[in-house]
C-alpha cells in the first residue's frame, strides 16, 4: 500500500508559504518580556512559564497546521498490486465512421447508421460490468480512441462523440481498422480476446494493413472476431438538402469478406437490416462464453483522509490541555 496525494500541486503553493511563517517564528519573532510587582507570588503559585514550554507548543501547532495541508492534498492509499477475480473478456469495438454511415435504412427511423449504431454500443457496454472494453475507430484512416478499460462512463462518453468526420471519412480502411484493433489486444493476459467489428462498406484497395493481413494476426493472437454488416440489402436513404429523402439502391457490404474473417478467425458473422436487427445481434454477443481470470487493477484507492483528522485532532487535544493544565500562567 502506497500513500498518494490527488491534489499534490498545493503542496507547491501554500508550503513555500507555511515553511516562511515557520521560518519567521523561529528564527526573527522574539518573545514579549513582561515585568510584574508581584513576580515572585506568580513564581510562587506556579503561574509563570519558561521558554521552552512555549517552543514546544508552538511545534505542536506547527505540526497541526502541516497537517491541514496534508489533508488539503487529499492523501488515498494506492494497491497498486491487488488482484480480482472478473468473470469475462476483453473486447475491442471496431466501429466504421466512414460517410456511408450517414445513410439512414428505416423509413420510420430516419437515424444514420452512425447513431443507431451508437447507441446499441452504449447499450452493449453498460451491460458488459466487468468486461475491460476499448474503441477503434476507421474510415480513411484508424485510430484508437479508448485502451481497454473497466471505466465504462468514459468509454460511452467517447462513444457517444462519435461523429461522421472526427477523421476522413472519404475511405474505408477495414483491414488497418481490423490490425489497430488487433493491437489492442495483442498484449491482453485475458483467455477470451474478441473484436466487434462493425461497418457498412467494401474496403477500400491499397490501404495500408489489407484485411488478409489482419485476419492473420488475429489468428496468431488468438482473437476472435465478431462482424457486423450494417444497411439493407436493397439500400438506404439520405437526405439531399434540396431534394428532401433520396434512395440509395443496393448495398456495398462486402458480406462474403466478412463472413471470411468471423469465420476464420472463430468468431460469427451478422447482418444488421435495422435497429432491431442490431439490437439483437449486441445480444446475442452479449451470451458469449465467460472466462474467469484473474487481472491486476492499478486504480484502486482508499481513502485517508479520516486516519489523518484522528492524528491533527489529537494533537490539537494535547496542545489544549498542555496549555490548561500543565503549563498555565504567563
Amino acid at each position: 500500500m502506497l500513500l498518494h496525494f490527488i491534489n499534490i500541486q498545493v503542496l507547491y503553493v501554500l508550503m513555500p508559504i507555511l515553511l516562511l511563517v515557520l521560518a519567521y517564528r523561529f528564527l526573527f519573532y522574539r518573545y514579549p518580556y513582561y515585568c510584574y510587582a508581584l513576580n515572585k507570588e506568580l513564581k510562587k503559585n506556579n503561574l509563570t512559564t519558561h521558554p521552552y514550554h512555549k517552543k514546544i507548543l508552538f511545534l505542536l501547532r506547527s505540526f497541526v497546521l502541516c497537517g491541514l495541508l496534508f489533508l488539503i492534498m487529499r492523501p488515498v492509499w494506492v494497491d497498486e498490486h491487488s488482484k480480482i477475480n472478473i468473470e469475462g473478456i476483453d473486447i475491442i469495438l471496431a466501429i466504421d465512421v466512414s460517410e456511408s454511415m450517414n445513410i439512414f435504412d428505416d423509413l420510420k427511423d430516419h437515424r444514420p447508421r452512425i447513431e443507431v449504431a451508437k447507441a446499441e454500443a452504449i447499450r452493449f457496454i453498460e451491460k458488459r460490468v466487468d468486461d475491460p472494453m476499448g474503441l477503434v475507430i476507421f474510415g480513411k484512416e484508424a485510430i484508437s480512441r479508448c485502451p481497454l478499460t473497466l471505466d465504462k462512463s468514459i468509454l460511452k462518453e467517447l462513444v457517444g462523440n462519435l461523429n461522421i468526420g472526427i477523421i476522413n471519412p472519404n475511405e474505408t480502411w477495414l483491414g488497418t481498422g481490423l490490425a489497430t484493433a488487433i493491437n489492442r489486444l495483442r498484449n491482453s493476459k485475458a483467455k477470451s480476446k474478441v473484436i466487434i467489428l462493425l461497418t457498412d462498406g467494401e474496403p477500400t484497395p491499397g490501404e495500408k494493413i489489407d484485411p488478409e493481413t489482419a485476419i492473420d494476426l488475429a489468428k496468431k493472437f488468438s482473437i476472435k472476431v465478431y462482424t457486423i454488416g450494417i444497411g439493407n440489402e436493397h439500400g438506404g436513404y439520405f437526405h439531399h438538402p434540396m431534394l428532401g429523402i433520396m434512395k440509395i439502391p443496393g448495398s456495398s457490404l462486402n458480406i462474403t469478406l466478412l463472413e471470411k474473417i468471423a469465420h476464420e478467425t472463430h468468431g460469427k458473422f451478422f447482418r444488421a437490416s435495422n435497429l432491431k436487427d442490431l439490437r439483437i445481434i449486441y445480444d446475442t454477443i452479449d451470451k458469449l462464453e465467460k472466462t474467469e481470470y484473474q487481472t491486476t487493477l492499478f486504480h484502486r484507492y482508499y481513502e485517508a483522509f479520516l486516519t489523518f483528522v484522528w492524528i491533527i485532532l489529537a494533537l490539537l487535544g494535547l496542545e489544549l490541555l498542555l496549555r490548561l493544565f500543565v503549563w498555565r500562567g504567563v
